[in-house]
This record gives C-alpha cells, structure tokens and sequence, in this order.
C-alpha cells in the first residue's frame, strides 16, 4: 500500500485531527484507491459528511473516471489525441 506524504505528515502530529477541504482535494486519489490508512480514510469520509462541497466534487471525479474508462480511442478527433499525448509527455517529463 502507498502512503500519501499527507499521511505519513499525520502519523507525527499529536493525534487526529480535521482534515480541510485542500487536503481533501490532494487526498481524493489515494481515497479512491484505497491507498489511505483506515485512520485517515474515516478522517475523510468524516470531512464528507459536513462539506457538501467536498461530496459534490467526490461525485464529479467518480463521474469522470466513469466517463473516461469509456473513451476508445475512435472516440477522439485526431487534434484530441495529439493534445493528450502532448499533455502525457509534459506530465511524464516533469516527473
């Protein structure tokens, strides 16, 4: 399992404490992964249940990875593709 930096920061605080909507924001892949500890995954879900902001954008990034895991690559006009595959190499090169 992967350990978000957020995650590892937490284990060195003097205990649990709220996350805010920033985090959740960073925390949001990890979360849908499962890659979040138990501790910090109830911490999220816990930030849920009082942000409507924070569910509603929970909400759009399973819409969009519902949307997205349906492309094929057909779908897209030939400008697309090679606009995601100039995104892709930038994002690859940065890492």
């Amino acid at each position: 399992m992967r350990i978000s930096f957020l995650s590892w920061r937490w284990r060195f605080r003097s205990g649990p404490r709220e996350l805010v909507c920033q985090e959740v924001v960073e925390l949001v892949t990890d979360y849908l992964e499962g890659a979040l500890t138990t501790v910090d995954s109830q911490r999220f879900e816990a930030h849920l249940t009082g942000c409507p902001n924070c569910t509603e954008y929970l909400a759009q990034i399973r819409e969009t990875i519902r949307l997205a895991g349906r492309l094929t690559p057909e779908d897209l006009t030939p400008n697309m593709r090679s606009d995601l595959t100039d995104l892709y190499r930038r994002w690859r090169d940065e890492g």
